[in-house]
């Protein structure tokens, strides 16, 4: 187990260099700089004095080196865009509100999923079957921004129960978080469904019943247990795609959290906070894998990692 861990950081690590890397030259590559909008109100001395700043004005692959050098060390710059500001603090202050927002969404997904597969696999009702298939299909085919316009204009302008900026009571996240949570909550019901369906025409299903063992019990402790596998695989990468916020979800809403931040910084062309917040969301992806293989391979011992 620890070797396992220890070789999928490393490649985790490898991973993230060839992000940073990609992510760098990429930014380079694009027409402007983060000064192109103010260079009507700066002079040529105040312009080459940021540049200078900020260290723009000496060659690409020196800039590259400098940055990963100081990366290594867990020093991101300071923003540009938002100057006098460190990019780790931003990231820090910014983060805590996305989160919030991802653990709701992350638990609407996954209880709300996990009841509508369980009840589509064992339902003998038509109707109760046809209607959860139709929700799992609105949730592949429906964007998220999409929902979120929808259900803006209809919960929070025509009927106004909902408000639709902001965090501040439970109410405010009942939009953003299902709006973020719907393709995921497809997901997990068409996951569990097929699984569940298929661990129940087993062997041991049927030894089991055949025991007198109520059909509950056969459920819960034979049935589920087996068919959460797949869930638990997928639940690693969308935790870490719902807990680093969407970015046009935050920014519909007006939330100020880091994916909000995230479309700004593209906007500004702020190359720090970029690559900061890019190396910050490929090791969230990265260690949520991983802890997701682990928590797999924990509830069913014939998984062997490593191999």
């Amino acid at each position: 187990m620890l070797k396992y861990i220890v070789k999928k950081l490393l490649i985790g690590c490898l991973t993230l260099f060839i992000l940073a890397t990609i992510t760098f030259f990429g930014m380079k590559a694009m027409p402007g700089n983060p000064f192109s909008q103010d260079n009507r109100a700066l002079s040529q001395e105040a312009y080459e004095a940021l540049e200078a700043k900020y260290g723009l004005d000496k060659p690409v692959t020196e800039q590259y080196v400098i940055y990963m050098t100081n990366a290594l060390h867990g020093d991101f710059g300071e923003s540009i865009s938002k100057r006098g500001q460190q990019v780790s603090d931003i990231i820090i202050s910014r983060f805590p509100v996305t989160a919030k927002l991802g653990l709701v969404a992350f638990a609407i997904a996954l209880v709300a999923g996990l009841i509508f597969g369980i009840v589509s696999a064992l339902t003998k009702r038509r109707t109760t079957n046809n209607i959860i298939t139709m929700i799992a299909t609105m949730g592949v085919s429906i964007p998220g921004f999409l929902l979120a316009i929808l259900m803006m204009i209809f919960f929070g302008v025509e009927l106004g129960w909902l408000p639709v900026v902001g965090l501040d009571s439970w109410k405010h996240y009942i939009m953003p978080a299902l709006a973020l949570s719907f393709s995921s909550i497809s997901m997990i019901t068409r996951l569990t469904r097929s699984s569940l369906k298929d661990v129940m025409n087993k062997d041991y299903i049927t030894l089991a019943r055949s025991k007198g063992t109520k059909e509950v019990m056969v459920t819960v402790k034979h049935g589920l247990k087996n068919a959460l596998l797949p869930v638990i695989t997928y639940c690693g990468p969308m935790f870490a795609g719902l807990i680093t916020g969407s970015l046009v979800i935050e920014t519909l809403f007006s939330i100020p959290g880091i994916g909000r931040e995230f479309t700004s910084s593209i906007t500004n062309r702020d190359y720090t906070l970029v690559m900061g917040l890019t190396l910050f969301f490929g090791a969230i992806v990265i260690v949520m894998n991983i802890i997701s293989d682990v928590v797999a391979a924990i509830i069913d011992p014939r998984i062997k990692l490593g191999k």
